[in-house]
């Protein structure tokens, strides 16, 4: 009965992610909470999950040559070596992973609550962006670094924001980029993030793979179903739900 629940559950998480194209691990990591997994459960199976689901989106952005590679660099080269030592110091610096739950709840919930902040006011990032490219034009790929930096503590603690908060960072760095590059981009820079993590996760015993393997036989056709009816549904409104409730989650695990 729980296996039908795993899959049940990956199949809404996927059905979101298709028809949205965000929402995997802001979606994922709460309801595996709400089941009563662990927290360090929840994040790690998420971050393994995400890693398996968003790599079919990388070789189709890549055969098309919607990917920005110079750009996946600069964010790897700060994001990468911080999901590593994010994971070093879990694991030397705290006995059990009770010990460093009040920090990823904390950390998960501020991350909802930024992610449903992007998913609102997204649209208006183009024009920050181009306040911030005044700024910062001859800083930009040190800046795309320090930002991949930063993503790759918070991905590792939270499981979330590879996706939405990476789109953000691209969108008000690299304003002239087109909408397919930067998703192709984000979804290039995602992947290596969250498998590394996710390595990271599985070292300290934090994946539950018959978890994960209910999760993706609910979720690979859903995303596949949820594509093909994104066409039919109005994008803002589901956006806007999809915000409010993200933000409610959000609240409640960083300030309750």
């Amino acid at each position: 009965m729980e296996f039908l629940l795993y899959v049940l559950a990956g199949a809404v998480v996927g059905l979101a992610v298709g028809i949205t194209g965000v929402g995997g691990g802001s979606l994922m990591t709460p309801l595996l909470l709400a089941f009563g997994f662990p927290l360090h459960i929840a994040v790690g199976t998420d971050l393994m999950y995400a890693t398996i689901t968003k790599s079919g989106g990388v070789w189709s952005y890549g055969k098309q040559r919607n990917i920005r590679w110079d750009l996946v660099g600069l964010l790897a080269a700060g994001s990468l070596p911080m999901a590593a030592l994010t994971i070093i110091a879990l694991k030397y610096l705290f006995d059990e992973p009770t010990d460093y739950a009040g920090i990823i709840t904390t950390c998960l919930g501020l991350m909802l609550i930024l992610t449903s902040l992007v998913l609102i006011f997204g649209s208006r990032l183009r024009d920050v962006a181009h306040r911030w490219r005044q700024v910062a034009r001859n800083q930009v790929g040190l800046i795309t670094v320090l930002m991949g930096a930063g993503l790759g503590v918070v991905v590792t603690l939270s499981s979330v924001g590879a996706g939405a908060i990476g789109t953000a960072v691209l969108m008000t760095l690299y304003p002239r980029l087109t909408g397919v590059n930067i998703i192709g981009t984000d979804l290039g820079h995602a992947v290596p993030l969250t498998f590394v993590a996710g390595l990271g996760h599985l070292f300290l015993g934090n994946v539950d793979f018959v978890l994960l393997g209910s999760l993706l036989i609910g979720s690979l056709p859903a995303i596949y179903f949820g594509s093909h009816l994104a066409r039919f549904i109005p994008d803002r409104i589901l956006r806007s739900v999809l915000a409010t409730t993200l933000f409610g989650i959000g609240l409640k695990y960083a300030f309750f």
